[in-house]
């Protein structure tokens, strides 16, 4: 017998060692669960039809195999017909519990998000995909705003959180909590003032450059940044701002100093790309019940404009 024979052969016994394994695993559930509905004869068929199948499989016995796989077949149509599943609802069963399983995570545990601008640069990348912990801050009714638990941990500085945008609820965004509630905020020249108190950070001296995508022209461009190391409350990250830019302060205009002191079950947020990010400095405060969770892991990274390089995988977000 050649090798490629002798393969096959090896390949054929196994699979027929597998179909015998599901069905006495199937002919004991059954005969287990319905043996009360079968007249004593029959309960006797089916007990010997498995046993003999057991001690083939036992034995390895392949020639004898075929026969009393189709013997137990047999007697478990004749005898238990009803209480078999078909292949079709195996099926079925196993993808609706999968289905249902994968939606209360989704609404519950777990969610993924696609990170569609360069607001978190450097901390997210354009095109990153992260889990976010939907049940940290509380565990959120489905298509609601209701929240239970929400008092038990709350948002606290340096986090990153996704939450519903207030001014249009159909939008998701992500951003860095800078303030929670109590807090007084301010910038100036670029420099965060929590509370009176300037948030620790220091220079970065290497180059700074990133890529960020331009989406009313559909194309990715080149800027080049200036690095500052923060560290909020545990929370070290990096924060970016515009090479040769001018140093900027807020609240800029009168009307905005009303968003420098944080109401109760409220937070300020910022984006790490302090230049280029749509912020609470511009809109305003993020109610807890808007915050579906915090950015746990990056589980998904592509290094665009390249292509799909891998950059990083399971990374945790800071």
């Amino acid at each position: 017998m050649d090798i490629g024979t002798e393969y096959r052969a090896w390949r054929s016994r196994q699979r027929g060692l597998k179909e015998a394994r599901l069905l006495l695993r199937e002919g004991r559930r059954v005969l287990g669960k319905y043996a009360h509905r079968l007249t004593p004869e029959a309960t006797v068929k089916v007990r010997e039809a498995i046993d003999a199948l057991s001690a083939i499989v036992i034995a390895r016995d392949w020639d004898k195999l075929p026969a009393a796989l189709n013997g137990l077949d047999d007697a478990l149509d004749k005898h238990l017909s009803f209480a078999r599943k078909s292949t079709v609802r195996e099926y079925t069963e196993s993808i609706g519990v999968a289905v249902l399983i994968a939606l209360f995570l989704r609404a519950f545990v777990v969610e993924a998000f696609k990170i569609p601008s360069g607001s978190m640069i450097p901390t997210l990348q354009v095109g990153d995909h992260i889990f976010v912990n939907k049940f940290i801050y509380g565990v959120r009714v489905p298509f609601t705003k209701i929240k239970f638990g929400s008092t038990y941990r709350k948002p606290r500085r340096g986090e990153v959180i996704v939450f519903i945008y207030p001014k249009e609820e159909d939008k998701d965004f992500i951003k860095r909590i800078v303030a929670v509630e109590g807090d007084s905020i301010e910038v100036r020249d670029n420099q965060l003032f929590v509370n009176g108190k300037p948030v620790p950070r220091k220079h970065v001296e290497t180059e700074c450059r990133y890529e960020d995508y331009l989406e009313e022209g559909g194309r990715w461009e080149e800027r080049r940044c200036e690095g500052w190391l923060e560290n909020m409350d545990g929370h070290e990250y990096t924060t970016i701002y515009d090479k040769n830019g001018t140093a900027r302060s807020w609240p800029e205009r009168e009307e905005q100093k009303k968003w420098t002191h944080v109401p109760p079950n409220h937070v300020l947020v910022m984006g790490d790309n302090r230049d280029n990010s749509h912020d609470s400095r511009y809109w305003g405060f993020v109610p807890y019940e808007n915050i579906k969770g915090k950015a746990m892991i990056i589980w998904w990274s592509h290094g665009e404009p390249e292509g799909f390089r891998v950059k990083r995988l399971f990374h945790l977000v800071e």
